[in-house]
């Protein structure tokens, strides 16, 4: 299907990438198959538990004195569907449905993993040219980023003899990264009682959020599906009495939740009053978010009288409590560096189970001392109100260097290939940059790749003009680093 784009293998491998299921903790097959394309090319790798692959090159036949170089991307991509139209996609077995439409590539219904397919795909690309003037490189592909970065994590770095690294996970053409947030996964948990209660049940929905990258949209005050479900089910609870049942929103907790769903039940002698509250508030939020959300809906389906078990009104207070005061969204912005966020939090999974409430937030920082600042006031409050706190996957800020050779570089190459000034910028995501640049020391590192957007929504599109121009840049730059 993508075998008329320039470069053909890069896009041959997207496709094939594509084609494999590989959402996070599901990346054997997607290694294995790393590890298929060392063996039919000759090239020595190493693969481990993780489910990382190490490949090697050697360099160029006359550039064998060069100090080696480093690539590096990760193999799992964050899966989110839309149910209204794909709800039977089983991410676990069926390949990606890729198509295209003018100069992107995207997949119909779901998430296209750009982030970070596109960056495997240029590593198996240049693996596998024999004209590639490079010096050695050691191509790392690492899993389960996306889940709190435990591949990188566990990855043995001694394996490793580069001191320059270039990671191919960004999303910006014509960007430069030079640091990275770091940041952690909190899980907080609250027990829950329940009494059986009668009447009319109510599905509630909160959906078309546009969503995105809980780092690089963050910036964007975009609604987050879960914060609104807790202030919907506060703005009822003030005007008319009614038991919650079930609550569940967001699918990563990297990932801004777009849709939220709740079950409540009402008297029969409230039903109507509560229709004509959500209409009140739909209006309500709507003109608070017209100029962002556009497409937002809220909405509420009468599923007829019934008997279950609902949470006692104490435990249900306390669901509410916690939606309406968790921090989420910015925190603070870099007072150093103009449009830059210092500190966020995305409340990123909520679910009511029979005996408990459960929340994954990412936090993310620049600052350590922020990070673990904001992760103690959320324990705090956790515990207010009897809960557990649990914190996940913690990884390191990358700091950014005055003096960068890689960086001086790129900036030429793409100067003399895109022929335009590519910009020099921080990011407020976290990248497996953090953990190389503690675990490697005096490691050079920059960050850059093609424009992928709405990345972790099923809106997500890859340019193709975009790639094949990164990926020029790619090639010249290590020409480059071979040559001097």
């Amino acid at each position: 299907m993508l075998e008329n784009f320039e470069p053909q293998s890069v896009f041959k491998y997207f496709e094939k990438i594509a084609s494999i299921p590989h959402g996070s903790s599901n990346t054997k097959a997607i290694s294995d198959y790393v590890v298929s394309v060392c063996k039919e090319h000759g090239l020595s790798y190493v693969q481990d538990s993780y489910n990382n692959v190490i490949v090697y090159k050697e360099s160029a036949k006359g550039y064998e004195d060069k100090p080696p170089v480093m690539l590096q991307g990760h193999l799992d991509m964050v899966c989110e569907k839309n149910f209204e139209t794909d709800a039977r996609f089983d991410f676990e077995t069926d390949p990606l449905k890729l198509s295209v439409m003018d100069d992107y590539i995207y997949a119909k219904g779901t998430t296209l993993g750009g982030d970070d397919g596109i960056g495997v795909a240029y590593m198996l690309s240049l693996l596998t040219d024999d004209t590639l003037i490079a010096p050695k490189l050691e191509c790392v592909f690492t899993s389960d980023e996306e889940t709190g970065m435990n591949g990188a994590h566990a990855l043995d770095v001694s394996l490793l003899k580069s001191k320059r690294l270039i990671n191919l996970d960004h999303e910006d053409e014509g960007v430069i990264l030079t640091s990275c947030a770091g940041g952690k996964k909190v899980v907080l948990s609250v027990p829950v009682r329940r009494i059986e209660k009668s009447g009319i049940k109510y599905n509630i929905v909160i959906c078309g959020l546009l969503g995105g990258h809980s780092g690089t949209e963050i910036d964007k005050y975009r609604a987050n599906a879960n914060l609104f479900m807790g202030r919907l089910l506060q703005f009822l609870e003030t005007r008319v009495k009614f038991d919650l049942l079930s609550i569940s929103g967001g699918l990563q907790d990297n990932a801004i939740p777009r849709e939220c769903n709740a079950e409540i039940i009402v008297s029969e002698d409230d039903s109507q009053k509560l229709e004509d509250i959500f209409y009140e508030f739909e209006s309500i939020i709507k003109n608070e978010y017209k100029s962002v959300e556009k497409n937002m809906m809220v909405y509420c389906e009468n599923c007829d009288f019934v008997t279950e078990k609902v949470l006692t009104y104490k435990t249900m207070q306390r669901v509410i409590f916690l939606l309406m005061t968790l921090p989420d969204g910015v925190q603070r912005m870099s007072p150093s560096t103009k449009g830059l966020v210092q500190t966020s939090s995305n409340v990123g999974i909520i679910k009511l189970r029979k005996d408990k409430f459960e929340v994954l937030i990412s936090i993310r920082s620049s600052i350590t001392s922020e990070k673990e600042a904001l992760s103690t006031k959320i324990k705090y409050l956790i515990e207010t109100i009897g809960g557990t706190f649990l914190e996940e996957g913690d990884y390191p800020a990358w700091e950014y260097s005055e003096n960068s050779a890689l960086r001086d570089a790129a900036i030429s190459c793409f100067r003399k290939v895109l022929c335009y000034e590519p910009r020099v910028e921080g990011i407020h995501a976290g990248l497996e940059t953090g953990i190389f640049y503690n675990k490697i020391k005096n490691l050079d590192i920059i960050s850059f790749g093609p424009n992928v957007l709405d990345i972790h929504t099923p809106k997500e599109k890859l340019s193709i003009s975009s790639a094949k121009r990164v990926y020029d840049v790619l090639v010249e730059l290590l020409k480059v680093l071979a040559e001097n």
